[in-house]
């Protein structure tokens, strides 16, 4: 399909084709997003079934100024001061629902809560305000699969169940946004991302990590299988077996691909997605072989990823 550039007359006509209830694929910092009105319910069971998601999965409502989150949720002063300090940014936030909150039900998947951000993203922004509603916008491959990082994964991934692709380059984070529960009195990281719990904890104190339940995810990311390529993946590999490309980092010997030849792990996430899509080719690899990547810092959610992607398929 034909992937227009992110001019000023792309994302006009994006917008023009948000209010009217379409779907639109648009860059973020993280990555793209597959984009709906988030007041249209219509819309958001198009998402769903776009992506094959299960319902009972929410989506993640995106806005152009932190005002905007005043119509959506109950907002508090942790919300004020991560505001202040990370948006917009990778950092999503889940507050409660506000009484009569435009947003459609569907996005919340029968939770009273509701997720929300603010992407920094220039074609992201000027999309929202061109639109003038919050979006929804899910990462925008099929459910479970690979995040996409450049506009062609998108078109790999959904091809023509959608409206519009918006060209604007590589993502430059690669990893979706943190997410962090608000909704308690002690606030609970839900997904680790490029923002750390140790990030978070210098702006409001102390917080948890949530205990997962998969039945009932309160925030996307939380499925103990996802970013999956088809091929099988075995994490904290020295060497590539028989078969199997090598994803390499650091000093890794013969990696077939390296997330960062020198260790940098701001690097390896912005690679992540898009080297594990090179080599999920099942013509040459029987498998996908993952070097170790530190557990600190932003290492923490790429192994989150990258065990989430290598766990049982659903």
């Amino acid at each position: 399909m034909n992937i227009p550039s992110a001019t000023a007359e792309t994302i006009a006509e994006g917008a023009r084709i948000l209010r009217a209830g379409g779907l639109v694929a648009f860059p973020t910092e993280t990555v793209y997003g597959l984009g709906g009105d988030a007041t249209q319910g219509k819309t958001i069971a198009r998402i769903f079934e776009a992506k094959g998601r299960p319902a009972f999965n929410p989506l993640i409502v995106h806005v152009a100024d932190r005002c905007w989150v005043a119509d959506l949720a109950e907002a508090d002063d942790r919300f004020e001061k991560l505001a202040r300090a990370f948006w917009p940014g990778p950092l999503t936030l889940v507050l409660r629902r506000r009484a009569g909150c435009p947003a459609s039900n569907l996005v919340s998947a029968g939770h009273d809560t509701i997720a929300v951000r603010m992407p920094d993203h220039r074609v992201a922004l000027e999309l929202l305000r061109g639109v003038g509603r919050p979006l929804a916008a899910p990462s925008a491959n099929a459910s479970g699969t690979v995040s996409p990082t450049l506009a062609a994964h998108v078109a790999a991934s959904l091809g023509d169940r959608i409206d519009l692709i918006i060209d604007g380059g590589p993502c430059p984070v690669g990893l979706e946004s943190a997410v962090l529960d608000l909704t308690q009195t002690t606030a609970m990281i839900l997904r680790p991302g490029v923002i750390t719990a140790e990030d978070i904890a210098r702006v409001i104190g102390r917080i948890d990590i949530a205990r997962e339940d998969p039945a009932a995810p309160k925030s996307p990311g939380q499925l103990a299988s996802h970013y999956a390529p088809s091929l099988p993946i075995r994490l904290n590999a020295t060497i590539g077996a028989a078969g199997e490309a090598l994803l390499g980092f650091g000093a890794t010997a013969r990696a077939t691909l390296n997330l960062s030849p020198g260790g940098d792990l701001k690097e390896a996430a912005a690679n992540l997605f898009a080297m594990l899509r090179a080599l999920d080719d099942r013509g040459k690899f029987t498998a996908i072989a993952v070097a170790t990547i530190p557990a600190t810092g932003i290492g923490i959610a790429i192994n989150d990823r990258l065990e989430r992607a290598a766990a049982p398929r659903l």
